[in-house]
């Protein structure tokens, strides 16, 4: 257990100091799997013999002096969006229960270069559809906290088996919050980085415009080390960004003296959980005993963030998932009579529920006569909400506030209301719509035991920023984590 209880970083440096090696930190990580998956199912795709052979190589390499990085030696958890070459990428859904890509997303590389070895794929909520990971076509993930509970979602596998030690960091992707609501939810540390920082080649796409990949992790040095070896341009993808401060760890730093940070009255009204508002205000004021200037202020807008964001996405999604049609690749129905009818059992079998109504809503606000009163709209509002936050961040480095209005909901409440399940993404869409990075740290817990996360949200480029504030307070807030 004691190599389990390890960070990325840590357990990177024990390997290099001789202290374990890669091969038993991924012997540790698959007997804790063994113990903990039936209950959690924080996985789709486990390839044992795979993992443990690059574990192997990249003792080798580390013993060469060939591979030095920060995570090298470090077994590591992908969600099933990202294509892994020669392992089933899933997205948790049935059309695409037997692909196997040809290729690995350049994140996916980008990690393997830097020595850290892949576990398997995390369980999800379908082509990233949902908050709770209960739309996945293999079953739901329980939260680790209490298995009533969800973990949170889409990235809920990601985070239950951070949050569980059945990884040392996992990889998610962030539409609307993915990243940074399971985080909260399971009492782990998630960041989504600004828009075009990490490369979304080979992620399979949900909202074009609004997907970004990050880091899943134990503390606040993991994740900054993680998306260190993440980020930088990539020619195979257009909306990728050249940056030239990509040193997230020399952002680890023990101070906010004079840091100026903005709490949106509009984050604190109705529907907020009274625990969950105590939390991150006791957050809020830990930051100026430390020397933080904290102050109050109007952010507008907020109660538009969700038609915009739902609009926006579901319009992305029905055209990203046109591809898939049992014709290249896939899922294909057994028994149709010619193409189209093809086409439409495909779909019908292969997708599930939540994927079909957002489908449904994508094509309906961007079909003709609606296009203008709907999706050309919701661009608009968008671009009013990317300017209400450079307003805010004229005046302000950081904006506190709760990453979502609950903790966990029990496991079938939000499936049962499609509405209210879209409503606990209010504090986090607004940041993809801007493009913003946000981060999620654990501040405390409610009387039932679950994690309360804390958001801390930075203008573009800023991760630097966000990483000192979230580092200073981890720092202030002293150890959390689940008892095993």
């Amino acid at each position: 257990m004691e190599l389990l209880s390890y960070g990325a970083v840590e357990l990177a440096t024990a390997i290099k100091e001789g202290k374990a090696t890669a091969v038993e930190a991924m012997e540790a990580v698959l007997s804790r799997i063994d113990a903990m998956e039936e209950k959690i199912n924080a996985y789709v795709t486990i390839d044992r013999d795979a993992a443990l052979e690059e574990a192997q190589e990249a003792q080798k390499k580390i013993e060469a002096g060939v591979l030095t990085g920060v995570l090298a030696g470090v077994p590591m958890a992908v969600k099933d969006n990202l294509c892994t070459e020669g392992m089933l990428t899933t997205c948790a859904s049935k059309i695409l229960g037997n692909f196997v890509p040809a290729f690995s997303a350049e994140a996916v590389v980008k990690l393997k270069q830097a020595g850290a070895v892949m576990i398997g794929k995390t369980n999800m909520d379908e082509f990233a559809m949902g908050s709770t990971t209960e739309t996945s076509a293999f079953g739901e993930t329980k939260n680790p906290w209490n298995l009533e509970y969800v973990p949170g979602g889409s990235s809920g596998g990601s985070a239950a088996a951070v949050a569980s030690n059945e990884c040392f960091f996992a990889v998610g992707s962030d539409t609307g919050g993915s990243i940074r609501q399971p985080a909260s939810f399971c009492g782990v540390v998630g960041l989504k980085p600004t828009y075009g920082t990490v490369s979304r080649y080979g992620l399979i796409a949900y909202g074009s415009s609004l997907d970004q990949i990050g880091p899943l992790t134990k503390n606040v040095s993991d994740c900054a080390a993680v998306l260190e070896v993440l980020a930088g341009h990539d020619t195979k993808d257009s909306t990728s960004i050249q940056r030239e401060d990509t040193d997230f760890t020399s952002a680890l730093v023990l101070d906010v003296a004079g840091l100026r940070i903005g709490i949106p009255r509009d984050y604190f009204g109705e529907g907020l959980d009274p625990e969950v508002k105590t939390a991150v205000l006791a957050a809020a004021q830990a930051f100026a005993a430390a020397g933080a200037i904290v102050e109050e202020f109007d952010l507008s807008l907020v109660e538009y963030a969700i038609p915009t964001y739902y609009t926006i996405a579901a319009a992305e999604a029905s055209s990203n998932l046109e591809r898939f049609d049992g014709v290249k690749y896939g899922y294909r129905t057994p028994e149709f009579d010619g193409l189209h009818n093809m086409y439409k059992k495909t779909r019908s079998e292969g997708f599930g529920a939540e994927v079909k109504r957002r489908i449904m809503l994508g094509s309906f606000v961007l079909s003709s006569g609606y296009y203008d009163a709907y999706y050309l709209k919701a661009l608009k509002v968008k671009a009013m909400i990317k300017k209400a936050f450079d307003d805010a961040f004229a005046n302000y480095d950081l904006i506190l506030g709760p990453v979502a209005p609950t903790t966990a909901p029990r496991l079938g409440e939000s499936l049962s209301d499609p509405l209210k399940m879209y409503l606990g993404d209010i504090y986090t869409i607004s940041v993809n719509l801007a493009g913003l990075p946000g981060i999620s740290v654990p501040c405390g817990t409610d009387k039932k035991g679950l994690p309360i996360g804390l958001q801390l949200i930075a203008d573009r480029f800023c991760e630097k920023k966000l990483i000192q504030a979230a580092y200073t307070y981890e720092k202030l807030r002293g150890a959390f984590g689940l008892e095993h």
